[in-house]
């Protein structure tokens, strides 16, 4: 992240590992997008509209896991194997493999991680939300997604890199929290946006509309809870 940013890279230590910065996969930019509709479709349609979601959203990734786990394992026309070696890649067929094959462990890992987050964070949402009703939507919006996030911190990279890599108890701790600590503070720094697209969502939607829908979206969760 510092590179991307034009930053020299921090160095730091945690649970004993050194020479730690802050390297992240590219599918943390995407998540703020995430936090963001989950908390919008929590608001208007309840834990049942986050789940139906995330169920269909993992349904999808995993018709992409078994298609690419397929195609690296087809057997590649002659022609192509070596079209792109005065470019520095002499087996095409290796590369593609393995592009698309060290990922598996992170795909299941990233699946599992994501289902577990997202029916946590729900349910948060809908716990606070109990207590505090329409007001302090920054509190049911950030404090579910931190405390889930956290969880699916660690479990994205117990199963990917403890499972599937051997790596020791402190390195999966520490880069859980590294990527975590991003998480964390974009949560903050995009809270103000939460209540933007409230306000947008509201006015389309008509103050009455709103309400009603926010309403039986939290009957729907009583009834599920």
């Amino acid at each position: 992240m510092e590179k991307t940013l034009g930053l020299d890279p921090v160095s730091f230590s945690l649970f004993g590992e050194d020479g730690l910065a802050f390297n992240l996969t590219a599918g943390v930019l995407l998540w703020p997008i995430v936090f963001i509709m989950t908390d919008i479709i929590n608001e208007y349609y309840g834990m049942k509209g986050v789940k139906f979601l995330s169920y269909l959203t993992a349904a999808l990734i995993s018709i992409s896991f078994f298609a690419a786990y397929g195609a690296i394992h087809l057997v590649p026309a002659d022609w192509w194997v070596g079209t792109r070696a005065e470019k520095g890649v002499p087996d095409m067929q290796k590369a593609f493999a393995q592009i698309f094959g060290q990922g598996m462990w992170i795909v299941v890992a990233s699946l599992i991680a994501f289902i577990i987050g997202q029916v946590l964070d729900v349910f948060i949402f809908h716990k606070i939300k109990e207590k505090t009703g329409e007001k302090m939507i920054w509190l049911r919006a950030t404090g579910s997604t931190m405390f889930s996030q956290l969880i699916d911190s660690l479990v994205v990279i117990i199963i990917a890199f403890k499972v599937g890599a051997g790596w020791t108890w402190a390195q999966v701790i520490a880069i859980a929290l590294v990527g975590y600590s991003y998480k964390f503070v974009v949560a903050i720094v995009i809270t103000p946006l939460i209540y933007l697209v409230h306000h947008w969502i509201e006015k389309y939607l008509g103050a009455e509309l709103a309400q009603n829908m926010k309403k039986s979206a939290l009957r729907q969760d009583d009834g599920i809870l």
